[in-house]
């Protein structure tokens, strides 16, 4: 994942997308491609591995890398897609969350879900604002054109 503002490259981040493949598809547990938006922020101020169970902090934190955990940790962007190929997007609880399964990323791992570790999110977190554009495409990072707008992440098969 890339993260740019005005054009230039600010931060870079590994991620996981889905297992599944790709798609908007009610049901699929696929990511969604096109543009979105942070639609809400969630998690702000609580500790890094925090977990979250129906977006809400559940007071346990989840250490890095704990065997046999899955949950969602440390913050929460839910995304709204913007066009017929990604408008399931927000009903479908997609979003940009920390998961404990940090060794498994750069791998596709996810539940339709955007996965990072919890530093980076943390740090992606802080950086954007809600409403802020999200791409998501099927292709390497080196091959994107520089956007126009003010705030865009983006990633070759994720943001």
């Amino acid at each position: 994942m890339e993260l740019r503002q005005n054009g230039v490259r600010v931060a870079t981040y590994e991620i996981s997308t889905s297992k599944f493949g790709l798609g908007d598809q009610p049901g699929s547990n696929c990511t969604p491609l096109g543009e979105h938006v942070i639609a809400q922020k969630i998690g702000g101020g609580q500790p890094s591995g925090m977990k979250f169970k129906s977006r809400r902090p559940t007071g346990e934190i989840v250490p890095p890398n704990a065997p046999g955990r899955d949950p969602i940790v440390s913050r929460i962007l839910w995304l709204r897609g913007l066009e017929p190929c990604n408008a399931n997007a927000y009903h479908r609880y997609i979003y940009i969350h920390g998961t404990p399964q940090e060794t498994l990323i750069g791998q596709p791992k996810s539940y339709g879900c955007i996965r990072m570790r919890s530093r980076d999110v943390i740090d992606l977190y802080d950086r954007v604002g809600k409403g802020a554009k999200v791409v998501i495409l099927n292709q390497p990072l080196e091959s994107l054109p520089a956007p126009v707008g003010p705030e865009v992440a983006a990633h070759g098969l994720s943001m």
